[in-house]
């Protein structure tokens, strides 16, 4: 008899506790990935960014990692069949579509008398455990994040990977080709996760404080990609983290990932749907009648220089640093008045780091309708937070080579520039302060 350990978003060796649970098996033991059906309809940086990230993970393993393109049920049952297998082990997933996929690979595998054991999470503290005290959800990040520094957190899991019976792959195994090719390297593995993790700790996590807010810094955790794939867990991260301001402003920051894992988890529809169910009732733009606004959002052409810089960003790399985010998401709810849904899918279909819950939720803390006490009225001057948090204008330039000539005093504002458009840089597609007061009177047609 053998035994499957099918890999999901948990693409390491070490500190995974469904691994650790499958070797206790002592069963020959096959590796398995498989990637999703629409593989070949994501941007090639999506693409890039997971076969990379499985590359990896086949060249930690002694036999390497068996690969395959498909249904995760129709290809697990497969090789239970052709191998003899007496159990599937994997990491339990907490997501609407995680969940899903795994009910039908346990409806698949019962069908043949095999057994689907989920063990762990992708989260220090597995979605579902925190509570107030009549035991129903945290619904605020504040008490979530109290309450969740109260729970007792495992060390990593070490493995001896040697000691594991690997299976090799079977004939059917490949990994799978780029549809084309992705515009920017993107650098995957345990090894090179745990390695950031290292040069985060030795130095910037000190200044993490101010830098996280930079987009022109080198100041972030540079994490979001290995914990969007599982190439490292955040038990590793903790471990790690003293009480420095830094270190606990970058453990409230891992704290933020699993509150809002917590509350799709208690609000499966929230995926796609609002936090808050009024906010569907609002008015907002078609998409259709004003596609030329969405258009100029999506590729970086609004006339306001940090919207513009981050967009380009986001489409050329693959990622976007988490102030500018914000921003852009303000901007299409607030100045364009667009639905949160088109940005956040927008993200999905680039994001490197994509993370269901934190993509679905970031864009609903912005848009107003999520877990946020009072969110609606804040509506981020795209000028203002520029000039904050990109003061000499060094991500701007980087992004935007048309405003490269102008200095600090007038990159983020070009109209008053006599200079600010002459290499072809279009001007404000909307007048800020009239959709900020036009998105605030949507609300008061909302409450009445």
């Amino acid at each position: 008899m053998t035994a499957i350990f099918w890999f999901r978003r948990d693409r390491r060796l070490q500190d995974n506790q469904a691994l650790n649970r499958a070797a206790e098996e002592s069963l020959p033991l096959l590796p398995v990935f498989v990637f999703p059906e629409n593989l070949g309809s994501l941007t090639p940086l999506r693409q890039h960014s997971l076969i990379e990230s499985a590359k990896a993970l086949s060249s930690s393993l002694p036999r390497g990692l068996h690969c395959e393109v498909g249904k995760a049920a129709t290809v697990l049952t497969s090789l239970a069949k052709e191998l003899s297998v007496s159990k599937v082990l994997a990491t339990k997933a907490f997501d609407t579509d995680g969940i899903a996929e795994q009910l039908a690979v346990e409806a698949a595998l019962g069908d043949l008398g095999i057994q689907l054991e989920l063990v762990g999470s992708y989260y220090a503290v597995q979605p579902g455990t925190v509570r107030k005290d009549d035991q129903s959800p945290v619904r605020v990040y504040t008490p979530f994040y109290r309450r969740w520094s109260e729970q007792s957190v495992e060390p990593p899991y070490s493995l001896d990977v040697k000691s594991v019976n690997w299976l090799s792959p079977t004939a059917a195994s490949a990994v799978p080709s780029l549809t084309s090719a992705a515009p920017y390297q993107v650098i995957a593995g345990e090894e090179f996760a745990l390695s950031t993790l290292q040069r985060f700790l030795k130095d910037r996590v000190f200044s993490y404080s101010e830098d996280r807010n930079r987009p022109d810094k080198n100041g972030t955790s540079k994490l979001s990609h290995a914990l969007a794939h599982g190439e490292i867990h955040p038990r590793t991260l903790l471990n790690g983290l003293g009480a420095a301001p830094g270190q606990e402003v970058f453990r409230k920051e891992i704290a933020w990932r699993e509150f809002y894992a917590d509350v799709l988890f208690h609000n499966p529809r929230t995926v796609n749907d609002y936090y808050e169910p009024r906010f569907a009732n609002m008015r907002y733009d078609s998409p259709v009648e004003f596609s030329e606004k969405l258009l100029a959002w999506k590729t970086g052409q609004t006339g306001y220089p940090i919207v513009d810089a981050a967009m380009r960003q986001l489409v050329q790399t693959g990622w976007m640093h988490n102030r500018t985010r914000m921003i852009v998401a303000s901007f299409l709810v607030k100045d364009l008045h667009f639905e949160w849904q088109l940005g956040a899918q927008f993200f999905e279909e680039h994001l490197t780091d994509f993370d269901p819950a934190s993509n679905a939720h970031g864009w609903q803390w912005t848009a107003g309708c999520g877990t946020d006490a009072s969110p609606y009225y804040r509506v981020f001057n795209p000028v203002l937070q520029g000039i904050k948090f990109d003061p000499n204008g060094h991500y701007v330039n980087r992004w935007v080579p048309e405003l490269s000539h102008l200095d600090k005093t007038s990159i983020h504002e070009p109209w008053n520039d006599i200079s600010g458009y002459q290499h072809g840089y279009p001007p404000p597609i909307v007048d800020h302060g009239q959709e900020r007061l036009e998105a605030l009177a949507r609300l008061e047609e909302l409450k009445g």
